[in-house]
């Protein structure tokens, strides 16, 4: 088993945004001032001119009035909290796009082949026998092995070439691995990838990397390998 690793040209995907947001947030501003302005400009004016022998109960103005302090604050509130969702969008999509050409690994069994073959992380909770089963993208097995695993991470490379010997063409294909340990018991075994990040894709919340034509994000990747 050999390790390689054969990078692949970045590219990235222009970010769209809508002013929807804010435009509605401004909206409901003007609303709730122009409201209560008009609220205050009618309690005032009838405070004034009220009847000095039989004043009008003014609790009912106060309780309104506290309930449109309320909406106000609400509405900052959610000013705030709608900040800082935005700036956490923006560093994710700022780090994301720094991501672009560098080599990672995430969770995943479907890799590219190419002229210098195809590379796999397994991952093993102890000592096994591990058996292998290589497919194309059509689900046409292209290979299938028996190999011993050890304990902990470890990188598998295919050359590219079936059990008969032909040269498989070059494209995506999915390594699926089971192990049973030196008792004949089933034992639990994960594969990783590893391979540059092609493109980001901002257009999505969080934004999705493309990796070796599949789709994932940030918080799926295991490591940094290169930059």
């Amino acid at each position: 088993m050999t390790v390689t690793a054969t990078p692949v040209p970045a590219a990235s995907v222009p970010v769209s945004t809508t002013g929807a947001s804010s435009t509605a947030s401004a909206t409901n501003h003007a609303e709730i001032a122009s409201n209560f302005t008009q609220f205050l400009q009618l309690l005032t004016t009838q405070l004034k001119n009220q009847d000095p022998l039989s004043p009008m109960d003014t609790n009912q103005f106060t309780q309104q009035l506290v309930e449109f302090s309320q909406v106000e604050q609400q509405l900052k509130t959610n000013d705030s909290l709608t900040a800082l969702v935005n700036l956490q969008q923006t560093a994710q999509s700022t780090q994301a796009l720094q991501l672009v050409g560098a080599t990672v690994v995430v969770d995943g069994s479907t890799t590219q082949l190419t002229s210098t073959g195809a590379t796999w992380s397994l991952n093993a909770t102890k000592p096994a026998t591990a058996s292998i089963t290589i497919a194309d993208s059509t689900g046409q097995n292209a290979f299938t092995g028996t190999f011993p695993v050890n304990s902990g991470a470890q990188s598998f490379t295919w050359d590219g070439r079936g059990n008969d010997g032909r040269l498989w063409p070059t494209g995506s294909y999915k390594l699926t691995a089971t192990a049973v340990d030196a008792s004949g018991q089933p034992t639990a075994i994960s594969t990783q990838v590893q391979a540059p990040v092609d493109s980001v894709d901002l257009t999505q919340t969080p934004p999705v990397l493309s990796i070796n034509g599949q789709n994932y994000t940030m918080n799926q990747l295991q490591k940094i390998v290169a930059h």
